[in-house]
């Protein structure tokens, strides 16, 4: 039997005349033959070129409408968003870490189960997980609001060397987040790594917290980087814009090619999280009195057990409450956060909400129990999920809001409330229209494909958002009953759509497509 080295092995044997440099080339090879083959297994392929002839669109659209906006370059309120323009930069940076370090370095181009027969190296994984990291709602949402601020509050002359710089940084901070959230997975699975790694985030929320409470956080963001790149964007055609433009390309390159290396450092490490929660033990608990208890606490501990959904939580929860906290938000402006957090919630598996169950689906099936117990069981489960990630939110915001007013408060709860419903009845109504074999022991699995991920937060983000803000303007009237008088029509609606997907689970083919989809 021969022994030589696999292509994907560290080290130059595989490559005696070329070395890394060929190893480098078969990634990007490699990269584009899965990406051939995650494309050709998209169901509705004709919807995907619509989807991306939308993002183009709206992309050139934010680049370039709003310059022509009333007020565009001027001295009044583009002045204001021109001075804040390094901060949004330095936050989309922020941004792009955050989200790559709570998927343990991004997401899967193929799955772990699907990748392991054959020989995919840990370069491919990566620039895989970098070419999907656009992907993703909030990394477009932040780039085109970085992009229309950026022609909105430069003068029109300007526009083309400004968008330049700003198109660059985007690709600079994509590339920088993989880095650090591969170095950073590298060190989870080191020795120790978990306990460094929460360290590590405990001693940098005290560090935001004190200087939030020192007052220094104008001065802080007065010193960042971005303002130096930001103002040489501006400064026209120029040896400087020059100069800075191919000092941003370089870093995005050298960003991606140094990314590779706390990848390869990572794929030769156990994932300790992931491992400990498969292998660790729990003492029983007194059994519940009734079958639907019993079905909620076995539902509840596989998604607060999974390591995907319990880091996923503490992101989506702890975020916004620390951009609530350091931005000083009123109440009246916080109930645009629980509709965000329920939205993000629901990404983590809501959206394919079945797909939990897997192989064991196959087995639930077979318990002597009504169908529509196990669908309340679920429900329950993920309303349960999304409530407790919006308190969390608002208890953090809360620590600088004060004591809200009886409207401000009956506004909150309104919000909770419809939102939870909404995005539990519209998560569950696609679980069942459309479910997907996932399997998401992997910190870095999503419930469904990128492109359909992408939609489904899309039309999260945008109803949840006009909920939000439509209770903000309830939080100024100060009458607490109207908050409750509007949630009523919104909670009924919402309702009466989920008791129409109970009904449709309780049909036994629509029943078996998905158990035999999820189980697959």
């Amino acid at each position: 039997m021969p022994t030589a080295l696999s292509s994907t092995e560290r080290g130059t044997t595989a490559y005696p005349r070329t070395g890394w440099i060929a190893a480098a080339r078969r990634a990007v090879v490699d990269v584009g033959i899965l990406f051939q083959f995650r494309k050709h297994a998209v169901r509705r392929r004709h919807l995907a070129r619509v989807l991306s002839l939308v993002f183009l669109v709206i992309t050139v659209g934010s680049a370039v409408v709003p310059a022509f906006a009333p007020g565009a370059g001027g001295p009044g309120k583009a002045f204001s968003i021109l001075i804040l323009m390094p901060s949004a930069m330095a936050g989309l940076l922020a941004l792009n870490v955050a989200s790559a370090v709570a998927s343990g370095g991004g997401r899967e181009l193929i799955s772990r189960d699907h990748a392991s027969p054959y020989p995919i190296s840990p370069t491919t994984d990566y620039l895989g997980a970098l070419l999907l990291a656009p992907l993703n709602i909030a990394w477009m949402l932040q780039a085109w609001t970085l992009l229309g601020s950026a022609a909105y509050a430069t003068p029109g002359r300007l526009l083309v060397q400004t968008q330049v710089v700003m198109v660059l940084w985007i690709v600079f901070c994509t590339a920088v987040g993989q880095v650090l959230a591969w170095t950073v997975e590298a060190i989870r699975r080191g020795p120790f790594g978990i306990a460094i790694t929460r360290t590590l985030v405990v001693a940098l929320g005290a560090t935001a917290g004190a200087i939030q409470i020192s007052g220094n956080t104008t001065n802080l963001l007065d010193r960042v980087p971005t303002l130096w790149v930001f103002t040489n964007a501006i400064s026209g055609w120029s040896w400087t814009w020059a100069g800075t433009a191919l000092l941003v390309l370089a870093g995005a390159l050298a960003a991606v090619v140094l990314g590779a290396l706390p990848a390869h450092l990572a794929a030769t490490r156990m994932p300790r999280d992931e491992a400990r929660m498969e292998t660790d033990q729990h003492e029983p608990r007194p059994m519940p009195s009734s079958v639907l208890g019993i079905l909620i606490r076995t539902d509840r501990a596989s998604v607060w057990r999974s390591v995907p959904m319990r880091r996923g939580v503490l992101v989506l929860a702890v975020g916004p409450g620390l951009v609530a906290l350091f931005g000083d938000l009123q109440w009246q402006q916080m109930t645009i956060l629980p509709g965000l957090v329920a939205s993000g919630g629901a990404l983590l598996f809501g959206v394919n909400a079945w797909c939990l169950d897997g192989r064991g689906a196959l087995w639930r099936e077979n318990l002597p129990t009504m169908p529509t117990t196990l669908f309340d069981a679920r429900a329950w489960v993920l309303a349960e999920f999304l409530g407790v990630a919006s308190l969390i939110t608002i208890l953090v915001g809360a620590l600088r809001g004060g004591v809200p007013n009886s409207h401000e408060l009956a506004a909150l709860v309104a919000t909770v409330l419809v939102v939870t419903t909404q995005v539990v009845g519209a998560a569950l109504r696609w679980s069942l229209k459309h479910p997907y074999p996932v399997d998401l022991r992997s910190a870095r699995a999503t419930p469904a494909p990128p492109a359909a991920m992408v939609g489904y937060s899309a039309r999260l983000a945008t109803c949840t958002t006009f909920t939000g803000l439509f209770f903000s303007f309830c939080a100024r009237v100060p009458d607490w009953r109207l908050s409750l008088i509007v949630a009523m029509p919104c909670l009924l609606w919402s309702a009466t759509r989920l008791v129409r997907t109970r009904q449709r689970w309780e049909d036994p083919v629509t029943r078996a497509l998905v158990v035999s989809t999820v189980a697959a």
